[in-house]
This record gives C-alpha cells, sequence and structure tokens, in this order.
C-alpha cells in the first residue's frame, strides 16, 4: 500500500481552505502538493467532513 504524508483529517481540511476563498495554486503551494493531487484527492473525499469527537 502506498505511504502518504498527509492524514484523512488533514486531506479534508485542506480541501476545505478552496471554500474560503482560497485558490488551488495557493493551497498547492502552501502544503507542497501539485494541484493534480489537489483535485485528486477532492475527487475521492468529495462529501465528507471532519468530525470532531469527544472523550
Amino acid at each position: 500500500m502506498k505511504v502518504t504524508q498527509f492524514t484523512e483529517a488533514q486531506i479534508v481540511a485542506i480541501l476545505k481552505q478552496q471554500d474560503s476563498g482560497q485558490t488551488v495554486a495557493q493551497i498547492s503551494r502552501e502544503h507542497g502538493i501539485s494541484e493534480a493531487t489537489f483535485y485528486g484527492w477532492k475527487a475521492k473525499h468529495i462529501g465528507m467532513q471532519v468530525l470532531a469527537f469527544r472523550n
């Protein structure tokens, strides 16, 4: 299996940055990913959100 440097929660948080008005180019540079990676994540994680659970 392929090893990733980002967790699912981090990926969803990165994707949500686009909703706040940042461009894909800005987000990609900030996190060191390609725009193709961003759009691939977006296609895979569409509709997902980070849920915070309290113990």
